[in-house]
């Protein structure tokens, strides 16, 4: 039930994107004025990251999950009743904090599960996150043909506060042990950078091949839509479909890392992705080889932040709120970093240049995840 809701969460960063010219148009504003929404969400979700998810180390979950799902739901029925355009961005921001109830979830479950099955379930978290995502905009886009763009939103409201009262008898209801001011845990963050050597590898390792994970994803779109190819939205959008992999490889992942260790899994994991992205440099003309190609890739990367997360929260289980903050944060920044430059990239140097960039980013994390497992022998 929390990985449906969790990816029901974060769904909503993601549904209202296919509706961007129906509400410019109801705005009488360009499209390109709008594109800030996304921004918006971005910017929210990674404050979220940083002051919301270390509640999860100070709150009982009974409260704090169910409490930031309506929190997320007021904020959707506030977008719906936006007046202008820059309220709308507002509104979006409050989402796109409250959205991160879905990384809440994942560290609440890391912190109860037992470390021999910690993997795993988190791994079923990561299943729903990744689902959300995957499916939001198909599903917000029929939401916005049948209903308009604020009917949809208000939909979303109401699906979310659902999700809410559902998980709320599922979830402990006593605060974690040893919890300590929330000022507190904040300013611990940059003393537990510096303090964990393993912390810093484990984003580094994230960094780099989420960074590399946009850019592929991202400059793909890009070169489908250029000269020879000029394919429309549908039809590359129809690609994304290979991503459906890595939802399958999520729980493979997590039992393989609970068996063999979360380095090992990371290590394989990405030496495939790493081979995968070289061959989309050559593929491209052939769409069954393309999707091939791509469904490796995304289950090599799926497969890594599965294991890699777990050993994050492995780390100390007791803090598992601010280590998730800690490395999430950087890992949507460094995704951030890579959709930015996608499509310059992909239009000024060529597709070559992008997937050879991409597969370098990863190779270099599986360098870092053979180093990190060297480092948890000799600790």
């Amino acid at each position: 039930m929390l990985a449906v809701a969790a990816g029901s969460a974060i769904a909503s960063n993601y549904a209202m994107q296919p509706a961007l010219p129906e509400i410019a148009a109801d705005f009488g504003v360009e499209v390109a004025s709008l594109t800030t929404v996304i921004s918006g969400a971005i910017a929210g979700y990674l404050i979220g990251l940083v002051l919301l998810v270390p509640l999860v180390d100070r709150l009982s979950p009974r409260v704090l999950i169910p409490g930031q799902f309506l929190a997320l739901a007021l904020s959707l029925a506030l977008a719906a009743r936006a007046a202008s355009p820059d309220a709308l961005i507002g509104c979006f921001v409050l989402i796109g904090a409250t959205t991160t109830v879905a990384a809440q979830s994942s560290a609440i479950v890391g912190k109860l599960a037992d470390a021999s099955r910690r993997a795993l379930s988190m791994a079923a978290i990561s299943a729903g996150i990744s689902a959300g995502i995957l499916l939001s905009r198909f599903i917000g886009g029929l939401l916005v043909q049948w209903l308009g763009w604020r009917g949809a939103l208000l939909v979303l409201a109401a699906l979310t506060a659902v999700c809410g009262l559902c998980v709320f008898p599922l979830l402990p209801a006593q605060r974690p042990v040893g919890h300590t001011g929330y000022f507190s845990t904040l300013r611990a963050l940059p003393s537990l950078l510096r303090q964990s050597r393993e912390l810093r590898l484990r984003i580094c390792a994230g960094m780099l091949w989420f960074f590399a994970f946009n850019l592929i994803w991202v400059g793909l779109i890009v070169r489908l839509a250029a000269p020879p190819y000029h394919l429309n939205a549908g039809s590359i959008g129809l690609y994304s479909l290979a991503g459906l992999t890595g939802l399958a490889m999520t729980r493979i992942a997590g039992r393989l890392a609970d068996r063999f260790g979360n380095c090992r899994v990371m290590v394989c994991g990405l030496l495939c992705a790493s081979l995968a992205a070289s061959t989309l440099g050559v593929v491209l003309d052939h769409v069954p080889a393309t999707l091939v190609a791509l469904a490796i890739f995304d289950a090599g990367c799926f497969a890594a932040q599965v294991a890699n997360q777990a050993g994050v929260v492995a780390i100390d289980p007791l803090r598992s709120g601010v280590l998730n903050s800690a490395y999430l944060f950087f890992y949507y920044g460094a995704g951030a970093g890579g959709t930015a430059i996608a499509g310059s990239l992909a239009l000024r140097g060529g597709w070559q240049a992008t997937v050879l960039l991409a597969a370098f980013a990863v190779a270099a994390a599986a360098v870092v995840s053979a180093c990190l497992r060297a480092f948890s022998r000799a600790g």
